[in-house]
């Protein structure tokens, strides 16, 4: 027999049952926390944190400018998905010169930044690079076209053909 063997608890031992009270009180007061360094405390925190981050990419996606893939949306028009869930869509779309979206409607609000060139939304509204167009909800959106091309980037409802007019 091995000296250095663990002693064995006695048979009617149960294993699950709760310490009884003085017990953990004698070990709770035996492994009582030193106050930390406020410095100390932060930094840990910190690097914690950031390792979270880090480290779950379940929570973050993303799509390089060389990923994901241009699609045909119409003549002249190409589509880059980049995120699509619960019938909201994040896409990209590549608008060749003189091309154009036609008239429709948003059943979400709509929200458009202009990456490159230009947009005219309509006859007399146009949109230059890094400019903004928020398109309300129900609201019925002009058609969308560009004199020299543009690329632009949505976040709204997922394009359907039932949205055009």
């Amino acid at each position: 027999m091995n000296d250095a063997s663990p002693p064995r608890p006695p048979p009617d031992h149960d294993a699950s049952a709760p310490l009884d009270a003085e017990l953990r009180a004698l070990l709770d007061a035996s492994v009582a926390p030193e106050p930390a360094d406020a410095a100390l405390a932060a930094r840990v925190k910190h690097r914690v944190l950031r390792r979270i981050a880090e480290g779950d990419t379940r929570l973050h996606h993303t799509v390089q400018p060389d990923g994901g893939r241009w699609q045909p949306f119409g003549r002249g028009v190409q589509i880059k998905v980049l995120h699509e869930a619960g019938g909201v869509m994040s896409y990209l779309l590549k608008i060749a010169p003189g091309a154009q979206v036609p008239a429709h409607r948003h059943p979400v609000d709509e929200e458009c930044v202009v990456l490159e060139g230009s947009v005219r939304i309509g006859q007399d509204l146009v949109v230059h690079a890094g400019g903004f167009h928020l398109a309300r909800r129900d609201a019925l959106h002009a058609a969308i076209s560009s004199d020299a091309g543009a690329v632009i980037f949505l976040r709204g409802a997922t394009p359907e053909a039932s949205h055009v007019v």
